[in-house]
């Protein structure tokens, strides 16, 4: 193996910098995938890359990428929530890796919900 030179160790970090912060701090938008059982099932974890590798390729500092528990929707997995400071979240469904990279096309950086993977806007309440 050879040796670690001090530019090898400073990439090293900053690597390691943007991936933590892809998943903490305060950002413009949260990009949540849901990761239960049957979204794993359905492809979740392809999603999770495809979306690290848009932020990472697209050097988007402000925008987070994060992982939850099940939606409640096993039939419409892989699904994912992307949530815009003071705008309402969409919960995006049955998503593909070429679906997640039109989400954070259109939405993420362009601001336009993508209708045709939108299953709804605003957040679930009950009273």
């Amino acid at each position: 193996m050879p040796k670690l030179k001090l530019e090898d160790l400073a990439e090293l970090r900053e690597k390691a910098r943007k991936a933590t912060s892809l998943r903490d701090g305060a950002a413009r938008v949260r990009v949540t995938i849901h990761m239960g059982t049957c979204g794993i099932a359905a492809g979740a974890r392809k999603i999770v890359e495809a979306a690290l590798r848009e932020v990472e390729e697209r050097d988007l500092r402000d925008v987070l990428v994060s992982t939850s528990g099940c939606a409640g929707l096993c039939s419409r997995e892989p699904m994912a929530t992307v949530e815009v400071v003071a705008e309402a979240p969409v919960k995006y469904v049955d998503l593909t890796e070429a679906s997640i990279k039109t989400i954070f096309t259109e939405h993420v950086v362009g601001g336009k919900i993508v209708e045709q993977y939108a299953l709804a806007i605003g957040s679930e309440r009950t009273y």
